[in-house]
This record gives C-alpha cells, sequence and structure tokens, in this order.
C-alpha cells in the first residue's frame, strides 16, 4: 500500500496566533496536513471572510510548494520519473497500484536511491512513503503535461482488480487532452459507485473530473454542484464551498450557511429551494426524485428555524408545506403548535416524528426523530433515535452528519444523569465539527458542555466555553446555543447558590427574541428559574412561567415532565402541602429518566423536610441525593447536600475515596491530569480539549491543589498508583 507519512518538524515550527477562530484553526492544520509551517503560511493569508469561517480557506501555501517545487527539480530525469509515478498513484485520489505499475513496465527502482538520500521521500515494501504531502504535491505539479499523462494512462492499465473500476476511471479521466462526453459519463457512472460504498471523498474527485471534461457549460454546473454535495459528506468544507462558488445551486448555498452561516439566511435559502424543487422540478444538483429532496429541503429549514427559534420561520415553512403538497417532519409542525400554545397538535405531531426512529433509515429523520422525543420529554427515545443517526451516517460513508446528531444527543445524556461520559462523547464531536466546517453546530456544542461543566463543578470551563458559544451564536442569529448557554450559566448560579444572579439570567432567557434566546430551552429551564425565583422571594413571574410548563406536562404525560411539575408546586407551597408535592414528584421521578433532577428534587424536598423537623426522613432523602450527586461527579451539588445534613447535626463522610482521583476531581481536571501526566503540554493539552492554555494551567494548579502535590512528577507518580 502506497502511504505518506507527516513527521513532526521539531520544536522550531512556528504556531499559529492564539486570535484565530478555534474552527478555523482546526481547519487550516487539517488543511496543511498538520504541518506547522504549512498552517502558519495559509494564516497569515487570510481574508476577514476567512477568519470568520464565512468564506473557504486557501488550499496550498504558495511559499512552501514553491521551495518544494525548486527541490524536485534539482533531482535527476529518472528520480522524478518515479517520484510522478508514486505521486500520481496517490494525488489527489489514492489507487494503490505503483508497485504493480514497476512490475508490469519493469522499472529500474535504483534511482529512488537520490530521493532517500535527499529527505525527499524513500522506498517500503508498500510503495513510496514521500517526507509529506507537499513534497508529493510538488513531484506530481513540476512534471510536464505529457508525462502525467502516460503515468496515469500506465495506472489505468494495471487497475483491473475487483472495485478497481472508479479508480481506473478516475485515471483514464486524468489522462484526458481535451472534454469527452464518453468520458464524462464514464467518471459518473463511477462517482456513482464510489458514493454507494460510502467513499465521497472519491466521489467528488470523479464529478469533479467529470464536469471538467463535459462540453456543455449547463452539465458543468450541475456536476460541480454534485461534486461539491460529495465534498461536503467526505468532510471537506472548504473544498465544497469552492466548488458550490461555481454554481447557483441555492441548495448546497443554504446548506452551507446552516452549518457555518447566518441561521435567518439558510432558513430563506433552504426554504425557497424546497420549493423550487417540489413546483419546477430539479435543478443544477439533479435529482431522479425531486419531491424527496423537497422533503430533505424543508428538514433543513426545519433546523435553521430550530437553530433561530424564531416562531414567525416555523409558521412560514409549515405554510409553505402545505402551499406545496408535502408532509412537513413532524419537528416543523410541532414546534409550530408547541410555540403557538397548541399543545394537544404538538403532542400528536412530535409523538409521530419521535415513532420513526427505527435501525438503518435516513440519518437526518432520525435525527429530527431525537429532536421530537426531547421536546416530549422522552430521553431514552432521544438517545436511541441520535444513536441510530450516527450509526446510520457512518455506515453510509456520512461522517460530517455525526457530530450533528451528537448535539441532540447532549441534551439526553445531561438530563439522564451521564455528565462525565457525555462531556468525552461532546468534545470529540466539537472536534469533528470543527474539521468538517460545521461552526454552528460547534458552537451548539461548546454550549452543551458549558452545560456539563456546570454539572460536574468546573466554574471556569463552563463561564469559558458559555463565552465562546453566545459570542458566536449572537453574531449568527443562533438562538438555541445562546439560549443553551445562558442556562448554563444559570444553572451553574443555582447550584452554586447565587440565587439572584441564576434568576435575572433565567429572566433575561425569557425575554430574548428570535436569535437571542430559545423557547424550548425556555421551557425546559422553568423548574430551575421557580427554584431560583422562590429562593429569592419574587414568585410572581415565576407562577405563571409553571402554570405554562404544567399545562405543557399534563398534555404530553411525560413523567420527569410531571414530576418537575409537581417540584414547582411543591416550592411554590408551604408546609404539609409542599410535603405532599415533593412525594408526588418522587413517585413521578421513578417512572421517567432523569435520575440527575431526580437527586435534585430529593435535595430540595430533604431541606424542607429539615425545616419542618422531621430529622429521620430527611437525613434519609438528602444521604440519597447525597449519594447520587457523587455518583453523577456534581461536587456543588453535593456540597449543598452536605451542608444540609450538617445542619441537620448528621456526622457526613469527607468527600468518598481519598484514594479516588474520580472523586477527587472534577471531570475536567481529571482528564487535564491524565494528559499532562502522559507528557502532552498545557498548549498541547488546550489543543486537544479545545480550550484555551490559561484555562489548562488554571485546571492543573487546582490538581495540584486538590491531590496535595507540587510538580508533574508527584502527578505521574500518583496517577501510576491508582
Amino acid at each position: 500500500m502506497v502511504t505518506s507519512a507527516n513527521p513532526v518538524r521539531g520544536p522550531a515550527q512556528p504556531e499559529l496566533g492564539p486570535s484565530l477562530p478555534e474552527g478555523v484553526r482546526v481547519r487550516i492544520l487539517r488543511t496543511a496536513h498538520g504541518d506547522r509551517r504549512a498552517a502558519a503560511e495559509l494564516a497569515s493569508a487570510l481574508t476577514e471572510r476567512q477568519l470568520t469561517g464565512l468564506d473557504p480557506l486557501p488550499a496550498q501555501p504558495p511559499v512552501l510548494l514553491r521551495a518544494y517545487r525548486q527541490e524536485v527539480r534539482a533531482l535527476p530525469d529518472a528520480t522524478r520519473r518515479l517520484l510522478l509515478l508514486a505521486a500520481a498513484d496517490q494525488y489527489p485520489v489514492d489507487t494503490h497500484a505503483f508497485l504493480r505499475a514497476v512490475t508490469a513496465t519493469r522499472l529500474d527502482t535504483r534511482p529512488l536511491v537520490t530521493a532517500e538520500v535527499a529527505g525527499v521521500a524513500h522506498a517500503t515494501a508498500g510503495g513510496i512513503v514521500f517526507r509529506d504531502p507537499w513534497t508529493r504535491i510538488a513531484a506530481y505539479e513540476t512534471a510536464s503535461v505529457t508525462d502525467r499523462r502516460a503515468v496515469h494512462l500506465l495506472l489505468a492499465r494495471v487497475l483491473r482488480g475487483e472495485g478497481e473500476s472508479p479508480r481506473r476511471s478516475w485515471h483514464r479521466g486524468a489522462a484526458a487532452l481535451g472534454p469527452s462526453r464518453r468520458l464524462a459519463a464514464e467518471l459518473r457512472a463511477a462517482a456513482h459507485t464510489a458514493r454507494t460504498a460510502g467513499d465521497h471523498a472519491l466521489a467528488c474527485a470523479l464529478v469533479e473530473r467529470a464536469a471538467a471534461l463535459s462540453p456543455e457549460p449547463s452539465e458543468r454546473a450541475r456536476l460541480l454542484a454534485r461534486a461539491a454535495a460529495d465534498a461536503w459528506r467526505s468532510g471537506d468544507a472548504d473544498r465544497a464551498r469552492r466548488l458550490v462558488a461555481a454554481t447557483d445551486d441555492d441548495a448546497l448555498g443554504g446548506l452551507l450557511a446552516l452549518r457555518a452561516g447566518n441561521a435567518t439566511d439558510a432558513f430563506d435559502a433552504l426554504l425557497t429551494a424546497a420549493v423550487r424543487y417540489a413546483q419546477d422540478g430539479p435543478g443544477p444538483a439533479r435529482t431522479d426524485h425531486p419531491q424527496h429532496a423537497a422533503v430533505h429541503l424543508l428538514a433543513r429549514a426545519t433546523e435553521a428555524a430550530i437553530y433561530t427559534g424564531d416562531l414567525r420561520r416555523c409558521r412560514e415553512a409549515a405554510a409553505v408545506a402545505d402551499r406545496i403538497g408535502i408532509v412537513p417532519p413532524g419537528t416543523l409542525g410541532g414546534l409550530a403548535a408547541a410555540f403557538e400554545g397548541r399543545y394537544d397538535d404538538a403532542r400528536d405531531l412530535l409523538k409521530a416524528a419521535a415513532g420513526r426512529c427505527g435501525p438503518g433509515g435516513d440519518p437526518t429523520l432520525l435525527i429530527h426523530s431525537g429532536i421530537a422525543a426531547l421536546m416530549l420529554g422522552d430521553h431514552t427515545a432521544a438517545a436511541t433515535a441520535t444513536v441510530r443517526a450516527a450509526a446510520s451516517a457512518r455506515a453510509g460513508g456520512d461522517g460530517v452528519t455525526v457530530p450533528q446528531a451528537m448535539e441532540f444527543r447532549a441534551y439526553a445524556d445531561f438530563w439522564t444523569g451521564r455528565p462525565r461520559a457525555a462531556e468525552a462523547a461532546t468534545l470529540e464531536a466539537l472536534r469533528q465539527a470543527y474539521t468538517t466546517g460545521q461552526d454552528n453546530g460547534a458552537c451548539h456544542l461548546q454550549a452543551a458542555l458549558a452545560m456539563f461543566a456546570a454539572v460536574t463543578g468546573d466554574e471556569d470551563v463552563c463561564r469559558e466555553r458559555a463565552e465562546a458559544a453566545r459570542s458566536y451564536a449572537l453574531a449568527r442569529g443562533l438562538g438555541l446555543p445562546a439560549a443553551l448557554a445562558l442556562f448554563a450559566l444559570a444553572f451553574l448560579d443555582l447550584s452554586t447558590g447565587r440565587f439572584a444572579a441564576s434568576a435575572a439570567r433565567l429572566r433575561a432567557l425569557a425575554a430574548f427574541g428570535p436569535g437571542h434566546g430559545h423557547r424550548a430551552i425556555r421551557h425546559i429551564a422553568t423548574p430551575h428559574y421557580v427554584e431560583a425565583a422562590v429562593r429569592t422571594g419574587d414568585t410572581r413571574v415565576a407562577r405563571a412561567a409553571h402554570a405554562d410548563y404544567d399545562h405543557w406536562a399534563r398534555t404530553v404525560r411525560s413523567p420527569d415532565d410531571l414530576a418537575l411539575s409537581a417540584r414547582c408546586r411543591a416550592l411554590l407551597a408551604s408546609g404539609a402541602e409542599a410535603v405532599e408535592h415533593y412525594r408526588t414528584a418522587l413517585d413521578l421521578h421513578a417512572s421517567g429518566t432523569r435520575d440527575f433532577e431526580r437527586a435534585r428534587t430529593e435535595l430540595l424536598f430533604g431541606g424542607a423536610l429539615r425545616r419542618l423537623r422531621h430529622r429521620t426522613e430527611a437525613r434519609d432523602r438528602l444521604h440519597s441525593a447525597l449519594e447520587a450527586f457523587e455518583h453523577f461527579g456534581s461536587p456543588q451539588c453535593a456540597a449543598a447536600a452536605r451542608t444540609e445534613l450538617r445542619v441537620l447535626g448528621e456526622p457526613v463522610s469527607p468527600v468518598r475515596g481519598a484514594d479516588d482521583l474520580v472523586a477527587r476531581l472534577t471531570a475536567q481536571q481529571l482528564m487535564v491530569a491524565r494528559m499532562a501526566a502522559d507528557g502532552a503540554t498545557n498548549r498541547e493539552i488546550a489543543a486537544r480539549l479545545l480550550l484555551s492554555p490559561r484555562t489548562i494551567d488554571h485546571h492543573l494548579r487546582g490538581v495540584f491543589a486538590r491531590l496535595g502535590i507540587r510538580s508533574r512528577i508527584e502527578l505521574v507518580r500518583l496517577l501510576g498508583e491508582g
């Protein structure tokens, strides 16, 4: 197998500037194939729009490539011919045919010694390994058109194995001297084969070459749109943007805006495209099933409406679907009905959508099924649907959809009390979102990570991630992540006893308009707002908020929502009446899945029982809550339970397991400690966790303080013993 090396160039490599947005930084490193010198050159040439992630990044570092071309040109002709053959076999499509080509033509490979001496490439049992991808590109681009054509024809001739026809067609197309309908048709068919096999990167290269060989301008535009779609599904957002720029496909433009642009613009473009597909038939990104495409575009428009939190756009999309005769995704009609207060209609529409979560299936529809289940309070169904969406996307080679599924999986993980495990999975999804150019999804995931940090007591991380999410979201009209980030800060305030600050944040959440807040987040935050308002003695607005929440809970009959409504009723009552409402809440929690909220209900109930001097039951409830919070890794809530127990005069054991690092450190501290013990620098840890080096330094100081140590050497020893 022919591969390409990518060695680390040592500590002298230039670093990327700290002012780069994280999504741009990650994509630059990917474009540069991890080469820091290439990345630094690319970063220095970015325009304002590229810096904000709106325009595609440059594809190549011209200065570095110019130096590499000169290096290759200095090699003997025989060496350069062998390097050209190896490069054509790897760039831009990896075809694994170099050794067969050498054998078929009895090429003398001894000239490769010169390349090895020069440090340009070296031979292995599997073929030629280049020093780095840019050397490989230089070896290809310095050759003449005639020499390139000859090696492509040679590689096409030896690619005769089973399943190799798409790559054979690629080399035949690369060897073409000019437009050819016959070769363009062959490349289109080969792309279809590759696409069916889930290899969208290969399909993109084949269709893009077919476009170059097509003599008709309209056909070229259509093929470029198809290539852009394949590039997007392969995770290459910058290539997709470059290709879309050569077409007038509003559907693809809307999709890219949905993932990295303004959500309102995305909604308008996607809804327009859905109407065109339904009424006028296929456009540049033609499909054999325009009605099916219209349904999918409407689903994407629904996602844009969800991102913005704009009720007017939800209504508009539902009206358009009705006018053009399309049954809209249940989430669209359900959102519109819920936001309008038609809760019975919303329940029926969302239940229908949530029911479409069987194994396999279309990832987009499965994600919508998960969203509907979340709104209904069925977090088990939401987790199932989003997991299946991610699995279905991976099976189809559509890795770009995986982080989209994780955006909504995070809610289910949060509510069911799995913050530590969910944090790791969400962090990986965040990295994938940045890598594939989905900065809007990354913003949503940042807000989810802020929520996990609030639960696990990582106050600095919560604030850093919430601020990053909110600043980006407000600039893009993303009401959903903006609202979730604000909720995370409010929850942090609530769990640390800053009740007035929490209530103020949650009141602000209710007041925000489209693009700044979100009714769904406002709704799920209602029980926490009621608690904060009661603690501050201002319950007028809280009672009205609870009445609406209770209406929804009774309509959808979700045990958890009904339990939280009963908890609100207990908070707003007093004496024996409050006790009965708490008992009702705990009975309902027993049939639900929100274990973390059940523990919070026990904490509040235990406090109420203590004040009523029901000492025995108060002690039992508080010990149960404490055990749950320790299990969930929520130190601030656990501290509140300990405080209540101490007021009771109950002996409280110290933080469990003095020798248990998991119990002594927060989730983020534990992750940082393990990376530091493995030898990673603060900057390296920051890059892997997508946080600032300042925050990593703060975490390490916290780790040392909690563990009673002073150095990384002691940390390595302690972790080794643990």
